[in-house]
C-alpha cells in the first residue's frame, strides 16, 4: 500500500482549487519545486539535469524569504527543495527551510543525504514535512559507481538517515524520512538489500522508481532500459514491508514507459505548480528548463504575483493549450498523473452522473 500516493497524485485533495480552474479562473499554484543552488557534490550517471552544468549559482536567502511569504499569501501550500543541485550545499538552507515553514508552507527536501549531518538535521528537521534521500545502491562500490563519488559517501548517508530517525524519535518530530532508489541495470541486484538496510535504520519507506529520459539531458545511457523483466522483484521487496516500513515499488510508472501514446493530448497541469531554478527563473515545466518558451519570469527581478499574472505566462498557457504535443514531452513527467486526472475532469465520458 502506497499511503503517500507517490505512484499516483494528490490533487484530488484540493477540490476547491480544481473547481476554480474548471470554471475558468486563473488559479495560483499549490506546489513549487525550488532549486536553492545549482552546484552538486555528486555526478550521478542518471542525472537528468546534467545539461544545466552544475552551475554554483544560488538564490539570495533574504529575497527568497520575501518571495516565499508572498507566495504563501497567494495560496502556495508546499515547496520541495531539490532541483539542479544538492539543496544542502546552500549555506543558508536551514534559514530558508525554517522560514518556509513559518510562512505556512509545507516543506519537503530531496537530497543525496551526504550533507544531512546531525547539526544540519537538528536545525531543519522540525520544519520538514518529509525528506527523501536518494541512495541508489546497497554497497559502497556500486553506490560510488552510480553516484560518481567516493565510496565513503555511502556510509555517511546511512549514518545520516539513521541519525535523523533517532533524532525524530527523541524529540517527537513528525517528519517523514524516506529513501529512494532509481532502478538501473547496475543496482537491480541490490534493491532488496537496500530495502533491508532502510528498514533496519528506521526509514519510513524506500521508493523503487524507474528512470525517465529527460528531453535535454546529456546522458543517454539508460534511455532504452526496459522494466518488464524486473517487475518480479516487487514480490520479494514487499515481504520487507511492515512494522512501520513500506517498500513503494512504482510499478504504475514503470508500466507507463511502455505506452506509445498519452491519453491527455494537452498539458493541463501547469496552473497547479511551478519550478524555480537556482538563478531565480520561474518555469512552467521542469522538463523544459532552458527553453525560454516556458520561462514565466524571474523572482530576482519581479514579485511572484506579477510573474504569474504577466503576459509571458499568458502566452505559455496559450502554447500549452494550442500547440504543445504531450506525446513529445518527457515520459512520466512530474505532472503526468495530475494531467490524467485533469483530462478526465475536462473531458468526461458518457453516463458520468451515474456515480
Amino acid at each position: 500500500m502506497d499511503e503517500y500516493r507517490i505512484d499516483s497524485h494528490k490533487l484530488i485533495y484540493h477540490p476547491r482549487r480544481v473547481a476554480e480552474w474548471l470554471m475558468g479562473e486563473d488559479v495560483y499554484p499549490i506546489y513549487a519545486e525550488l532549486s536553492p543552488i545549482g552546484a552538486c557534490n555528486h555526478r550521478c550517471t542518471y542525472c537528468g539535469l546534467d545539461y544545466m552544468g552544475y552551475n554554483p549559482r544560488h538564490l539570495d536567502a533574504a529575497l527568497l524569504k520575501t518571495r516565499l511569504t508572498e507566495m504563501a499569501g497567494l495560496g502556495l501550500k508546499s515547496v520541495m527543495y531539490a532541483g539542479e543541485g544538492e539543496p544542502f550545499l546552500h549555506k543558508d538552507i536551514a534559514g530558508i527551510i525554517n522560514h518556509t515553514k513559518a510562512a505556512g508552507i509545507d516543506v519537503a527536501v530531496t537530497s543525496n543525504g551526504v550533507l544531512f549531518t546531525e547539526p544540519v538535521c537538528s536545525m531543519t528537521l522540525p520544519s520538514i514535512t518529509w525528506i527523501k534521500i536518494s541512495c541508489n545502491a546497497a554497497t559502497p562500490k556500486t553506490y560510488a559507481a552510480i553516484h560518481r563519488t567516493k565510496e565513503e559517501d555511502f556510509g555517511r548517508v546511512i549514518k545520516n538517515v539513521s541519525g535523523a530517525v533517532k533524532m525524530r524519535s527523541a524529540e517527537g518530530i513528525p517528519a517523514t524520512i524516506g529513501m529512494q532508489l532509481i532502478l538501473l541495470p547496475e543496482n537491480v541486484g541490490e534493491a532488496v538489500e537496500l530495502a533491508r538496510i532502510a528498514k533496519e535504520i528506521g526509514a519510513d519507506y524506500l521508493v523503487i522508481k524507474s528512470y525517465s529520459q529527460h528531453l535535454k539531458s546529456i546522458t543517454r545511457k539508460y534511455q532504452t532500459f526496459k522494466y518488464g523483466d524486473y517487475l518480479r522483484i516487487n514480490e520479494e521487496l514487499q515481504r520487507l514491508s511492515g512494522n512501520g516500513f513500506q517498500v513503494i515499488f512504482r510499478e504504475n510508472a514503470m508500466r507507463k514507459l511502455e505506452e506509445t501514446r498519452r491519453k491527455h493530448e494537452r498539458c493541463l497541469a501547469l496552473p497547479f505548480w511551478t519550478y524555480i531554478d537556482a538563478g531565480g527563473g520561474v518555469w512552467g515545466c521542469s522538463a523544459y528548463l532552458g527553453d525560454e518558451r516556458f520561462l514565466y519570469g524571474n523572482i530576482n527581478e519581479t514579485p511572484f504575483e506579477r510573474i504569474w499574472k504577466g503576459a509571458k505566462r499568458t502566452e505559455i498557457k496559450r502554447l500549452a493549450a494550442d500547440e504543445l504535443d504531450t506525446n513529445q514531452c518527457r515520459v512520466n513527467c512530474r505532472m503526468d498523473e495530475v494531467n490524467r486526472y485533469l483530462w478526465d475532469l475536462a473531458h468526461p465520458g458518457a453516463h458520468v452522473n451515474f456515480i
